[in-house]
Protein backbone atom coordinates (compact mmCIF):
# COMPACT_ATOMS: atom_id res chain seq x y z
CA UNK A 1 0.00 0.00 0.00
CA UNK A 2 2.93 2.35 0.67
CA UNK A 3 3.81 2.24 -3.05
CA UNK A 4 0.43 3.76 -3.93
CA UNK A 5 0.90 6.36 -1.20
CA UNK A 6 4.31 7.26 -2.62
CA UNK A 7 2.85 7.51 -6.11
CA UNK A 8 0.05 9.92 -5.10
CA UNK A 9 2.41 11.95 -2.92
CA UNK A 10 4.65 12.34 -6.00
CA UNK A 11 1.63 13.50 -8.02
CA UNK A 12 0.81 16.05 -5.30
CA UNK A 13 4.44 17.19 -5.01
CA UNK A 14 4.71 17.73 -8.79
CA UNK A 15 1.41 19.62 -8.77
CA UNK A 16 2.60 21.93 -5.98
CA UNK A 17 5.99 22.42 -7.66
CA UNK A 18 4.10 23.75 -10.69
CA UNK A 19 2.40 26.18 -8.30
CA UNK A 20 5.90 27.42 -7.29
CA UNK A 21 6.23 25.63 -3.95
CA UNK A 22 9.60 24.03 -3.23
CA UNK A 23 9.97 20.62 -1.61
CA UNK A 24 11.97 20.41 1.61
CA UNK A 25 11.17 16.86 2.73
CA UNK A 26 8.80 13.97 2.08
CA UNK A 27 7.52 11.49 4.63
CA UNK A 28 8.80 13.18 7.77
CA UNK A 29 8.14 10.78 10.63
CA UNK A 30 8.54 11.18 14.37
CA UNK A 31 6.90 9.67 17.43
CA UNK A 32 4.15 12.31 17.25
CA UNK A 33 3.09 11.39 13.72
CA UNK A 34 3.89 11.81 10.03
CA UNK A 35 3.85 14.64 7.53
CA UNK A 36 3.52 13.63 3.89
CA UNK A 37 5.30 16.62 2.35
CA UNK A 38 7.04 19.70 3.76
CA UNK A 39 7.46 22.58 1.30
CA UNK A 40 8.12 26.28 1.20
CA UNK A 41 5.86 28.87 -0.38
CA UNK A 42 8.01 31.98 -0.46
CA UNK A 43 8.83 32.46 3.26
CA UNK A 44 6.07 30.18 4.57
CA UNK A 45 6.72 26.62 5.66
CA UNK A 46 3.89 24.40 4.38
CA UNK A 47 2.98 21.06 5.91
CA UNK A 48 1.00 19.07 3.34
CA UNK A 49 -1.33 16.14 3.94
CA UNK A 50 -2.04 14.14 0.78
CA UNK A 51 -5.25 12.13 0.56
CA UNK A 52 -6.27 9.90 -2.33
CA UNK A 53 -9.62 8.27 -2.95
CA UNK A 54 -10.61 6.41 -6.08
CA UNK A 55 -14.13 7.72 -5.48
CA UNK A 56 -15.98 9.34 -2.61
CA UNK A 57 -18.73 6.77 -2.17
CA UNK A 58 -17.95 6.44 1.54
CA UNK A 59 -15.95 9.44 2.64
CA UNK A 60 -14.18 12.06 0.53
CA UNK A 61 -10.44 12.48 0.79
CA UNK A 62 -10.92 15.82 2.53
CA UNK A 63 -13.37 14.42 5.05
CA UNK A 64 -10.84 11.74 5.97
CA UNK A 65 -8.54 14.39 7.50
CA UNK A 66 -10.24 14.19 10.89
CA UNK A 67 -9.58 16.37 13.94
CA UNK A 68 -7.50 13.52 15.37
CA UNK A 69 -5.40 13.36 12.20
CA UNK A 70 -5.02 17.15 12.25
CA UNK A 71 -3.74 17.06 15.84
CA UNK A 72 -1.15 14.42 14.90
CA UNK A 73 0.05 16.49 11.95
CA UNK A 74 0.27 19.62 14.10
CA UNK A 75 2.29 17.78 16.76
CA UNK A 76 4.62 16.35 14.09
CA UNK A 77 5.05 19.86 12.65
CA UNK A 78 5.96 21.18 16.10
CA UNK A 79 8.57 18.44 16.41
CA UNK A 80 9.94 19.28 12.95
CA UNK A 81 10.25 22.94 13.92
CA UNK A 82 12.06 22.03 17.14
CA UNK A 83 14.54 19.97 15.11
CA UNK A 84 14.97 22.60 12.37
CA UNK A 85 15.61 25.94 14.08
CA UNK A 86 16.24 27.75 10.78
CA UNK A 87 12.46 27.83 10.28
CA UNK A 88 11.57 29.09 13.77
CA UNK A 89 10.74 32.62 12.54
CA UNK A 90 8.85 31.46 9.44
CA UNK A 91 5.11 31.54 9.01
CA UNK A 92 3.61 28.05 8.86
CA UNK A 93 0.44 26.62 7.39
CA UNK A 94 -1.29 23.30 6.91
CA UNK A 95 -2.55 22.38 3.45
CA UNK A 96 -4.40 19.35 2.17
CA UNK A 97 -4.09 17.99 -1.36
CA UNK A 98 -7.05 15.82 -2.21
CA UNK A 99 -6.75 13.52 -5.22
CA UNK A 100 -9.63 11.55 -6.65
CA UNK A 101 -10.03 9.37 -9.71
CA UNK A 102 -7.52 7.31 -11.62
CA UNK A 103 -3.93 7.71 -12.80
CA UNK A 104 -4.91 8.88 -16.28
CA UNK A 105 -7.17 11.72 -15.19
CA UNK A 106 -6.92 12.55 -11.47
CA UNK A 107 -8.89 15.42 -9.98
CA UNK A 108 -6.65 17.45 -7.69
CA UNK A 109 -7.94 19.90 -5.10
CA UNK A 110 -5.44 21.96 -3.14
CA UNK A 111 -6.78 23.52 0.03
CA UNK A 112 -4.46 26.07 1.61
CA UNK A 113 -4.80 26.78 5.33
CA UNK A 114 -6.99 23.68 5.58
CA UNK A 115 -6.74 23.65 9.39
CA UNK A 116 -4.97 25.41 12.25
Amino acid sequence: MRLWGDYWESVACNYLNKKHLKKIKRNYTCKAGEIDIIMTDKNTLVFVEVKYRKNDDWVSALESVTKTKQRRIIKAAQMYLLQNKKYEDWNCRFDVVSIQGDKKNPEIDWITNAFY
